[in-house]
């Protein structure tokens, strides 16, 4: 970590982020789109499973300002850098950082609480508005050994409007408190209630398993340096979710990773495969910082400068290139949400601690069902709420995060 030390007297040490309240409305690892949550689905270590998909990050979205060295969501170009002192700056703030990543202390249990949804566009006769459904909360928590048990919960929580402008918007169509939207193939319709949290299946004697079954020990062991951990996840023989230590033996199974491989290696992948070893593995600090630093140096990945996150927390970031995807007809979806737009995915750390705040796929090119939505409008996100070891076993908070 040297590199890390280097930083230092350039950069100085990072101010706690800014925490500033927002309207008060308000996994993809096989698949380019994130898919909506059912509305009641099983869930146990790792993420919920969804509809149609077991994927990797949840989706969601809101609307949040975003500073990328004076100019907007505007799009980074390959290599991981921007030409000019703007991007040396972005580039410090990662590996500052990272350097406080690598301060963390552990504990005796691992949690994680973590908010996903996902942004559509309500066309009503008075104006077009954005909202935020398939909104949900999961929790989980594990011992760092076997026997010391395991849970996971998860809620929904209520669609909201991302910003002022959506809930003026919202109350001129006349406060609705349901909403009919568009979703993948079928209209779905949501609304402003809550459930209570609904645990999965707890194991008194779980726990100590993570990274596809490794022990805390084999995770504690993991390669601190930015290069074998590039290799490990980012790879050419990298073969699952979270780094597979063993290849699929089936031939059948191994052809159709072959086939997904272009896929899963473009830059956006490589940030949500990121975001999920950083949100659901306990890794130890040196590690977490060495893949924060991976990840900068991946090709068409770059440091954007400051970014803020659906909960107002501001960090510091790293995007993947623009991607651009085009809605056809050919699933059933009206001519409003039909047409080309342009994403790249963001994701964001504290940079008084290093954690990851969030990960978020965030509208650069206008258009098809984004068309009226500026660059900047977050399409959807997976937001950690709270993250961490601790001494006691985790509970998840009675209140809401919005």
């Amino acid at each position: 970590m040297d590199e890390l030390r280097m930083i230092k007297d350039a950069y100085g040490s990072p101010a706690p982020p800014a925490t500033r309240e927002t309207a008060d409305a308000r996994a993809r690892m096989f698949g380019d789109e994130r898919v909506p949550r059912a509305r009641r689905v099983g869930v146990r270590f790792g993420r919920p499973v969804k509809a149609g998909l077991g994927l990797v990050a949840a989706g969601a979205a809101a609307a949040v300002a975003i500073a990328v060295a004076g100019t907007g969501a505007g799009t980074p170009p390959p290599g991981g850098s921007r030409a000019g002192g703007q991007v040396d700056l972005g580039k410090r703030a990662v590996l500052a950082a990272a350097e406080n990543a690598a301060k963390q202390k552990s504990g005796k249990y691992w949690f994680s609480d973590e908010i996903s949804g996902q942004s559509y566009m309500i066309r009503a006769e008075t104006g077009s508005y954005a909202i935020v459904g398939a909104h949900f909360e999961y929790f989980r928590w594990a011992g760092a050994e076997p026997g010391m048990g395991e849970a996971s919960y998860g809620r929904d929580i209520p669609s909201r409007l991302p910003t002022p402008a959506d809930e003026a918007a919202w109350k001129k169509a006349g406060s609705p408190s349901r909403f009919r939207v568009w979703s993948n193939d079928h209209h779905y319709t949501y609304d402003l209630s809550k459930t209570a949290w609904q645990a999965d299946d707890p194991d008194p004697e779980g726990g100590g398993r993570w990274l596809g079954g490794r022990t805390i020990e084999e995770v504690q062991n993991l390669p601190a340096d930015p290069a074998a951990l590039g290799e490990m996840f980012f790879g050419q023989n990298w073969t699952g979710p979270l780094g597979a230590p063993q290849k699929e033996q089936d031939p059948a199974a191994r052809k159709a990773m072959e086939r997904k491989r272009p896929a899963l290696d473009r830059p956006r992948h490589k940030i949500l495969r990121a975001g999920r070893l950083l949100q659901e593995v306990p890794l130890p600090p040196d590690v977490r910082a060495g893949l924060m630093l991976a990840l900068a140096e991946q090709p068409g990945i770059a440091a954007i400068g400051t970014a803020v996150d659906p909960l107002g927390r501001e960090g510091t970031a790293l995007a993947s290139s623009s991607t651009a995807r085009t809605v056809t007809g050919e699933y059933g979806a009206p001519k409003a949400e039909q047409g080309r737009y342009g994403s790249r995915e963001e994701i964001i750390f504290d940079r008084g601690t290093g954690a990851v705040l969030a990960v978020q796929k965030v509208l650069t090119e206008p258009g098809g069902p984004y068309r009226d939505r500026e660059p900047g409008f977050v399409i959807d996100y997976s937001v950690v709420r709270d993250m961490g070891w601790t001494d006691s076993r985790p509970k998840p908070r009675v209140e809401l995060p919005f």
